[in-house]
């Protein structure tokens, strides 16, 4: 049994390289230019690729003596909301890759955790780890349409930039709140009048 137990990897599936063609002598390089299609859940709640959307993968692959070195970039879209205002957000992203896998067998692979470096299966490379923490670890936690943005006004929930200057809310303390239902005629100052006449 092996001391990393993997799924099998499927050369079909976009994200998965097959390295046959690369040399397995230090040095030896090959570049890969793929574009692929976005897998499910490829971002965070608030922003995401959008699943099936284009990943542009623009990399060089780098024998050592250990593994394969993959390097270079990963480009494609992004769409959320803003997290002030709700508004929607498109925008496109340029990350750095950088991933060493380990050989089977290898030293490294005998010798490190597996989530320490990637792990080949014969001549076969999975990249989406790799992808998947590039993309998301790039993203911010509460994105914003713009760094100025306003969001929305707390009382009414309309965005901030379509109110007037000054917009606000009568401040009524909640313990009074209910008073302002009543009727005028159940008022002090109309019951003082009725004794008055």
């Amino acid at each position: 049994m092996p001391k990393h137990p993997q799924n099998h990897l499927d050369p079909r599936q976009p994200l998965v390289v097959d390295t046959t063609k690369l040399p397995r002598q230090p040095g030896a390089t090959r570049t890969l230019q793929r574009v692929v299609a976005a897998p499910v859940d490829l971002g965070l709640e608030l922003i995401q690729v959008p699943e099936g959307s284009d990943l542009e993968l623009d990399l060089t692959l780098t024998s050592v003596s250990e593994g394969v070195y993959v390097s270079g970039a990963v480009r494609g879209s992004l769409a959320g909301e803003c997290g002030r205002c709700l508004n929607p957000i498109t925008e496109t992203f340029d990350v750095p890759i950088a991933e060493l896998y380990a050989y089977e067998d290898s030293t490294t692979e005998e010798t490190t955790d597996s989530d320490e470096v990637g792990r080949m299966q014969g001549d076969l490379i999975d990249l989406e780890p790799a992808v998947r923490d590039a993309v998301v670890l790039m993203l911010p936690t509460n994105p914003v349409c713009r760094p100025d943005c306003p969001g929305l006004c707390p009382e009414c929930g309309v965005h901030l930039d379509d109110l007037p200057a000054g917009h606000g809310h009568e401040d009524v303390d909640p313990r009074w709140a209910a008073l302002r239902n009543l009727p005028e005629a159940a008022s002090p100052q109309h019951q003082q009048h009725r004794i008055e006449e």
